[in-house]
């Protein structure tokens, strides 16, 4: 075992006896015993009372805080951390389970962390950690291979499948930050030419093209609005010429983390690149589908690995990966060790927003210094050089690339052309933004916004809720797509071929998604579950839908899983409709079925119909969580928030929200002060990916 800086633990003398433990520490058998209970109670998962058990098994003796520590990191991933940081948990120990926000009474027999952990000691379980076979330990740069199960890097408890994504993320990017690419001849004449219409003084755009064009890795950060497509569909054209005039065109991919994402990302490079003002021949060359990071990848069914890796690298060079705040660390660790060393990686997405479901928050580590920029004296000169912008009065701060390499690849955009200062969502989503919940609160009072609200509900029987979610003349609600589905229906007689239907279809789901509802947790009267099956009640008792459950007509459903073979990804949404079919027999009838009308991914503007039957992996969705609507955009968007205040309410997620919304947004409150505390609550994801030398 490899042995670390006994400073890093207080002076203590690792490598000398271990201490007498405290005597209030708990035995291995009650640890076990609580571990069994708060799985009883859903405070802990199986799968992280599975890990300590196989531990045991590993190691019989081992220390019963050290089965208990790695029981609560492989819990901390299920919370999105990547580690178990122990001084904060002994700080907070109950926030390390999955305890009910109000509290809940439990048996007597059910002790809470903070009981067990009372008489503990970062220092003493630190030790305990360091001297266990089952943990290795890191305490410096060149580490000796090891295989135990768990590492201990300064205060930091990792699984050791999580602390190798970490190291081999920070690795790769380190490599391609140290990697210099051949820059685009007369990089400012061919910057000019592509932003002769720039009005902006710093143009964050263009300024963005110009650092991207150096790296084999680049960021660009900003929020909704802020021109991310448009400065990466410039950026492509001013990579593609050179080549295209060489004989020898880029491989350029497009992907983004989910179907949903990807198809938003098809839509907007497809107007971007048809108003390039560039030859014929690059234009053609700038690829306008978009894929999913796992379809790009080859995934494997049933596997956590994919076809494309280090040894089947992807045939590119250049990847562009759209909303990449929504990719975790394991994909981000398979998506590098699957790029050819030459090729050029840029990543696109708001690091404000929501971080990925999955362990790890990817974007928001690496974009620490967007905001502040964080550039070099030599970066900052050399940006001023090849695009003719002053960065004078912009407000940077200063920084070094040994101290800041990343930001010296990375641009945050500033300027909102869809969210302005007369915009309430811009106003609201920037208040947010800054966890500043009274100036927030003040924002959805001014009356001079009218693309903002805020309504208190008093139970899912409340009028203004049913208002809300049918809809009205000025604000779009669900009754606006089934009143499309009910009146714009194709005659009867109309041939199964015949193109209508398709437009029926198609108007149908553009009616759909120009409303959505979101929720801030699944369970409850005002989560997913809950609202999803009160809509569909409340649809039915208004004679909009045939049925409240089941297959029915009308039924809205999001795709959970990717299923390649019907091409379906993680986030596609359908409805289901009665359609015409060709008869199977000649001689046989057209029949009219139900079918599931789902957007192709492809760019096509067409549809795929799909039998119900075939769908396993959907749920209705009236109702979504902020985290399946990332990547999407609606025309009216609604907040529920619910009734007690949970670890999910916090900042990003009521931001979030807010900018899910194009035209209006809907704040619905169901106990007073559940905003407020959200918005001063901001995500904090626990990992140790830093590429800096500090």
């Amino acid at each position: 075992m490899t042995r670390g800086d006994p400073e890093q633990y207080g002076q203590l003398d690792l490598l000398g006896e271990l201490p007498p433990s405290p005597s209030a520490v708990p035995a291995t058998a009650d640890v076990l015993h609580q571990l069994a209970q708060w799985v009883e109670v859903g405070w802990l998962r199986a799968l992280d009372r599975s890990l300590a058990l196989f531990l045991q098994d590993m190691q019989p003796t081992a220390e019963p805080l050290v089965l208990l520590a790695a029981a609560l990191a492989s819990h901390q991933l299920g919370h999105g951390h990547v580690c178990l940081d122990l001084a904060e948990t002994l700080g907070a120990a109950d926030l390390s389970l999955s305890l009910p926000p109000e509290g809940q009474q439990a048996g007597e027999d059910v002790r809470l962390p903070s009981e067990l952990l009372r008489a503990v000691t970062v220092e003493h379980w630190c030790q305990l950690l360091a001297a266990s076979p089952l943990v290795e330990l890191v305490g410096g740069e060149d580490v000796a291979p090891d295989e135990r199960p768990l590492v201990l890097h300064g205060r930091r408890l990792y699984l050791r499948r999580y602390w190798n994504y970490e190291r081999q993320v920070a690795a790769a990017l380190q490599q391609r930050l140290r990697t210099a690419l051949a820059l685009p001849a007369d990089l400012p004449g061919q910057l000019d030419q592509l932003f002769a219409d720039s009005r902006q003084q710093p143009d964050w755009q263009k300024l963005a093209c110009a650092l991207a064009a150096r790296g084999a890795f680049s960021i660009i950060t900003g929020g909704p609005g802020t021109g991310k497509t448009t400065t990466v569909v410039r950026l492509l054209a001013l990579l593609q010429a050179p080549a295209v005039h060489a004989g020898q065109p880029l491989r350029i991919h497009l992907a983004a983390p989910t179907g949903k994402a990807a198809a938003r990302l098809t839509e907007s490079i497809g107007r971007q690149v048809g108003s390039l003002r560039v030859a014929e021949a690059v234009r053609e060359q700038i690829p306008r589908e978009v894929t999913t990071l796992h379809r790009l990848l080859g995934s494997r069914p049933d596997s956590r690995h994919f076809r494309h890796h280090a040894g089947n690298p992807l045939a590119l060079d250049v990847l562009v990966v759209d909303e990449a705040s929504m990719i975790d660390l394991e994909m981000m660790a398979c998506l590098l060790a699957a790029l050819p060393p030459q090729a050029r990686l840029i990543l696109l997405g708001d690091k404000d927003q929501l971080a990925s479901v999955e362990a790890g928050a990817v974007l928001g580590d690496l974009c620490r210094d967007a905001e502040a920029g964080r550039y070099s004296d030599a970066t900052r000169q050399w940006l001023e050089q090849v695009s003719g912008q002053s960065l004078a009065g912009a407000g940077l701060q200063a920084g070094d690339e040994r101290r800041h390499p990343l930001a010296q690849q990375t641009v945050m955009l500033r300027h909102s052309h869809r969210f302005g200062a007369a915009s309430g969502i811009g106003e609201l989503a920037r208040a947010v933004n800054r966890a500043e919940s009274t100036a927030a609160r003040q924002v959805l009072a001014e009356t001079r916004f009218t693309d903002i609200r805020s309504h208190g509900v008093r139970g899912q029987a409340d009028p203004l809720l049913a208002q809300l979610m049918l809809g009205s003349e000025r604000l779009p609600g669900y009754a606006d797509y089934l009143r499309i589905l009910a009146e714009q229906r194709p005659p009867a007689q109309l041939a199964a071929r015949d193109p209508a239907w398709e437009q029926w279809a198609r108007q149908v789901l553009q009616a759909f998604d120009s409303f959505q509802v979101l929720c801030a947790v699944r369970q409850g009267p005002w989560g997913v579950e809950g609202l999803n099956q009160h809509i569909a009640a409340l649809l039915h008792r208004r004679g909009l839908l045939p049925e409240p459950r089941g297959w029915y007509e009308g039924r809205p459903v999001l795709v959970t899983r990717n299923d390649y073979a019907l091409g379906l990804m993680n986030g596609d949404i359908g409805i289901a409709l009665m359609v015409r079919e060709p008869a199977l027999q000649p001689g046989e009838a057209e029949a009219r079925v139900l079918r599931v009308a789902f957007p192709r991914n492809d760019g096509s503007g067409g549809l795929r119909f799909v039998l119900p039957s075939r769908l396993s992996g959907v749920e209705t969705v009236f109702a979504m969580t902020v985290h399946k609507s990332q990547g999407s955009e609606f025309a009216h968007a609604a907040l529920v928030l619910p009734e007690n205040r949970s670890p999910l309410l916090t900042k990003e997620l009521v931001y979030t929200a807010i900018t899910r919304a194009s035209r209006d947004f809907t704040l619905v409150e169901t106990r007073a002060g559940i905003f407020e505390a959200a918005v001063a609550q901001p995500v904090r994801r626990l990992s140790g990916l830093d590429l800096g030398d500090n």
